[in-house]
């Protein structure tokens, strides 16, 4: 028989406005779209936990690989997440907890995913992370939160993801998968203006640890050393260092723009600074990823002085908001 920890079904499924097809980058990353749905499902706006994407920064090689805070989960709406140990068979842990009424989030290979068959699904073995919201091991059917939506994965493909076509499960060369365990019963989930406080408080946090240094110009810098090779490179190069880079900061910036849109008040003039500010850095992540699709020389200089200058202005504005605004009524 079916467990199921919300009794959804993926045929009528409606994913969150943060998924929705007039999003730029309508995908940020594996982990912040499980949890964006998975919010979302229980009737959380997920717009709330989204603070953390306001401070991302780039690492030299890479922009940030945004995920939400544990901390921030617990503070806001009472979900518990943390690293569960894999000591049995997945699908017994799965079966069990959510039985208990508690979720998974879990590692797997995306080669084996459904939703992923305009890109990686029975093509290319990808590392991914699903959240499991139903599970029926006699009729070995899984349902899951990935990407935009919820699906579902049957046959073949749940002995996979499961690793239950292997005799012993794990090799001595493939480590079990790293699985988390979500409790979303940990404590009080806040609503209305006090939520709204709180999400300004984790804002307040995320300002605190901002990058040192306008990450535009170091990626600018990092750009113009990388460009020569990218562009002698292959079509795979392209779109791993793309996701890494352009990609990753313009849904980070996408996503910190509606977090704003929610918890800042409608009428401040350094709410609407913010919001337009990041906007058109959202706007000119995706003109970098065009033209670099376009494997042609270019200067990166002039792209990216107005994002750096935004960047600046976005840090202002949103340190006026954490430090100086309680929030707005509900």
């Amino acid at each position: 028989m079916m467990v199921s920890l919300l009794g959804l079904d993926p045929a009528t499924y409606v994913p969150s406005s943060l998924h929705q097809p007039d999003r730029t980058f309508r995908e940020t990353n594996c982990y912040v779209d499980l949890w964006i749905e998975l919010l979302h499902a229980h009737g959380i706006v997920p717009e709330s936990a989204m603070a953390f994407a306001c401070a991302v920064d780039f690492e030299g090689d890479q922009w940030t690989f945004f995920k939400p805070p544990p901390q921030d989960l617990l503070q806001l709406h009472g979900v518990d997440v943390h690293e569960m140990q894999l000591y049995r068979r997945t699908q017994d842990h799965v079966v069990e907890q959510l039985n208990a009424g508690r979720s998974l989030t879990l590692e797997v290979d995306s080669f084996y995913l459904p939703d992923t068959a305009s890109s990686t699904y029975h093509r290319e073995h990808v590392k991914s992370s699903i959240a499991i919201e139903s599970i029926d091991p006699d009729e070995h059917c899984l349902r899951y939160f990935h990407g935009t939506g919820y699906y579902e994965l049957s046959g073949t493909d749940y002995l996979a993801v499961l690793r239950l076509d292997k005799p012993q499960g794990f090799s001595e060369d493939v480590l079990p998968p790293y699985a988390e365990l979500v409790n979303f019963q940990a404590g009080p989930r806040l609503q209305g203006n006090e939520l709204r406080q709180q999400a300004m408080e984790c804002l307040r946090r995320q300002m605190a640890h901002r990058p040192r240094r306008n990450p535009w110009l170091a990626f600018g810098e990092r750009l113009a050393e990388d460009l020569p090779v990218l562009l002698a490179g292959s079509d795979t190069d392209y779109h791993a260092y793309a996701f890494a880079t352009v990609r990753q900061c313009g849904a980070a910036f996408e996503v910190a723009r509606s977090f704003v849109q929610w918890a800042a008040p409608r009428n401040s003039a350094h709410c609407s600074t913010a919001i337009e500010a990041l906007g058109r850095q959202v706007s000119g992540a995706k003109t970098l990823l065009f033209k670099l699709a376009r494997r042609k020389v270019f200067d990166p200089g002039p792209a990216i002085a107005p994002l750096a200058a935004d960047w600046n202005v976005t840090m202002n504005a949103l340190e006026y908001l954490s430090v100086g605004i309680e929030g707005r009524a509900a």
